[in-house]
């Protein structure tokens, strides 16, 4: 999709702050961070959300699941991090280009509110 925002991002269009790249994926510091440490991994692939990943897709997804904790842990979350995927307006998703945020350093409050 050549208007994506994430789309022109990987074909280097418009800058961003790296953490890694292979042919594969890109991961990248968000530019409105919500704590501490706040980057998003994206397949370089165009996956609108991931509502539409399929079985071909399947390897992908893996690998992304399985190079997050080595990324979190390079970037100093040693004690843990959080995971998000907003799927669809009504999940909030923003940028309609499949990514996962990871968060965390400081103080991260839980999701839920229990009473």
């Amino acid at each position: 999709m050549s208007d994506c925002l994430f789309c022109r991002i990987v074909r280097g269009e418009l800058p961003c702050s790296k953490v890694y790249e292979d042919d594969e994926v890109l991961a990248f510091h968000d530019i409105h961070p919500v704590a501490p440490v706040h980057f998003m991994l994206i397949p370089k692939q165009h996956i609108d959300t991931l509502a539409d990943a399929r079985d071909v897709h399947g390897a992908l997804l893996g690998k992304m699941l399985l190079l997050l904790p080595r990324l979190a842990k390079e970037q100093g979350l040693e004690d843990g991090f959080r995971t998000v995927i907003n799927t669809g307006r009504g999940g909030g998703q923003e940028v309609f280009h499949l990514h996962i945020h990871v968060i965390g350093g400081g103080n991260i409050p839980p999701m839920v509110r229990r009473s």
